[in-house]
């Protein structure tokens, strides 16, 4: 049993060390260079790398580059929606209803849309129906932008050619090198806008909520009717939503705390 748990333990750390840094670099590594950031012999970097991508925790992309896969980022994404959360990550989500009177959330990556996973509704009679568990798209919603905007540039040029930037509304932008200049305005104001280009009649507006390290992991939305507030209108909401954003960040990146505490 000694035996066993000595040769386990360097291979558990070590596949906790591939796991850090495929989910912590801001480029991605293809496996020799993965290899040298992490001191780890390349037969057995190959090895555990394989077991991963099996695994579905990462995948090697086109280029060989050593990515995310679709197992991680659930794993990540538990942190911030796990049960022990939920009533911490609500109360803040409820506060900002109340300072805005207007529908806000949470919404996460999946593939090429973005789920509103967390959701609180405003006091108006007039609102989209766009409850909690809606899929949207990337390229016309102010949280997907906001999402395009954080992703590496070589990236997020290959996504953005392959989205089918279909027109959704008068104001959709489908040409790509527009896209592109809005999410480069996007990432410079850390801020995703929507100007009724997912909806004929609906603005909105996200900001990121990050991990310890500054890397984007959802946002944190809220969208009107213009009948109601218009965008400019809806932007000077912006402290809260940032003051917002900031909380649920502290929230995910504080330590797990004993639950007798």
């Amino acid at each position: 049993m000694t035996s066993q748990r000595a040769g386990r333990g360097p291979s558990v750390t070590r596949v906790m060390e591939i796991v850090e840094a495929v989910s912590s670099l801001e480029q991605p590594m293809s496996p020799a260079d993965l290899s040298f950031h992490l001191g780890i012999p390349k037969a057995s970097l190959h090895r555990l790398i394989q077991q991963l991508e099996d695994d579905g925790y990462i995948q090697i992309n086109m280029r060989g580059k050593v990515v995310p896969g679709r197992r991680m980022y659930k794993v990540a994404l538990g942190v911030l929606y796990s049960s022990r959360f939920q009533i911490q990550r609500q109360a803040i989500l409820q506060r900002l209803g109340r300072q805005l009177d207007e529908a806000c959330g949470i919404a996460i990556p999946d593939g090429t849309e973005m789920v509103y996973y967390d959701r609180v509704e405003s006091s108006w009679p007039l609102q989209f129906n766009l409850k909690a568990g809606s899929r949207v798209p990337l390229w016309c919603t102010s949280s997907g932008k906001l999402y395009l905007s954080f992703l590496p540039k070589n990236m997020r040029h290959r996504v953005i050619n392959n989205l089918p930037l279909d027109k959704l509304s008068r104001s959709t932008l489908t040409d790509p090198d527009s896209l592109e200049e809005s999410l480069i305005l996007t990432r410079a104001n850390e801020m995703g806008i929507d100007n009724e280009e997912y909806i004929d009649g609906m603005v909105g507006c996200s900001v990121p909520i990050k991990n310890e390290d500054g890397q984007f992991i959802a946002s944190l939305y809220t969208h009107v009717p213009v009948v109601r507030k218009s965008l400019e209108e809806l932007k000077a909401y912006e402290p809260l939503l940032r003051q917002a954003a900031a909380d649920i960040s502290d929230l995910v990146n504080s330590p797990v705390m004993d639950s007798g505490e």
